[in-house]
């Protein structure tokens, strides 16, 4: 019987190694981000520009962590005056793809520019006139072959101590959609008044859009204290 990793003894590791372990991840995660800053071209330019120009909504489709990270991407690009949401690219092929129109960009994300799920999603956008925007790690994938624009999402190693848990491909992800998203906001002109329309309920919502009218009453809901 295999024992799990929860059910094993602890190793032995003080706590300088530990830290550095920490550090090591954070370090490398960093590294990959620089290397991907560097090849940096026209594609996220193009990209960016086909986001800003969409008459309908951004559909950021994924799987597993590459589908976590497919969620924040779609939520940042909302909370700043993108239309835009998540598509479970399992649920998408069993009758989710009803809510995809004509007037929509597909974000696919697949570090291996192979799953299945997401490339069965491909045909359908491409009936359609959709345009199809991939982040992979895999230039060479089907899915960068059949995008209009490529991200490239490639890493090196992964950061964790195996070398094989998404890490360094899924931090890369991540920021190149914060990257996609800062560009997009600046086509838009987006100004701090604009991103508090999209924020009611945040403290800066409030210190922007709340007024005393809002909270005053009037005529007799007036608080009053007596003179004297």
């Amino acid at each position: 019987m295999v024992s799990l990793p929860n059910e094993r003894e602890p190793r032995h590791i003080s706590d300088g190694d530990l830290l550095e372990i920490g550090r090591g991840v954070l370090k490398a995660e960093a590294e990959e981000l620089a290397l991907a800053a560097s090849r940096l071209g026209p594609e996220v330019v193009g990209a960016a520009r086909l986001i800003q120009s969409c008459t309908g909504r951004l559909v950021v489709s994924g799987l597993g962590k590459s589908g976590l990270i497919g969620r924040k991407i779609a939520a940042t690009l909302a909370s700043l005056g993108t239309p835009a949401f998540f598509l479970h690219a399992t649920e998408g092929s069993h009758g989710d793809l009803g809510m995809v129109r004509k007037e929509d960009v597909g974000l696919f994300i697949s570090h291996s520019g192979e799953t299945r799920e997401v490339l069965e999603l491909l045909p359908f956008f491409r009936r359609i006139g959709a345009p199809v925007i991939a982040m992979t790690g895999n230039l060479d994938s089907r899915l960068a072959k059949n995008a209009d624009f490529v991200l490239d999402a490639r890493v090196r190693r992964e950061a964790d101590p195996l070398g094989l848990a998404p890490t360094s491909s899924t931090t890369l992800q991540l920021a190149l959609g914060d990257a996609l998203a800062g560009m997009v906001t600046e086509l838009r002109g987006l100004c701090p008044e604009d991103f508090a329309l999209f924020h009611p309920g945040g403290s800066l919502g409030k210190r922007l859009l709340l007024k005393v009218e809002d909270l005053m009453g009037s005529g007799e809901r007036i608080p009053k204290v007596p003179v004297g």
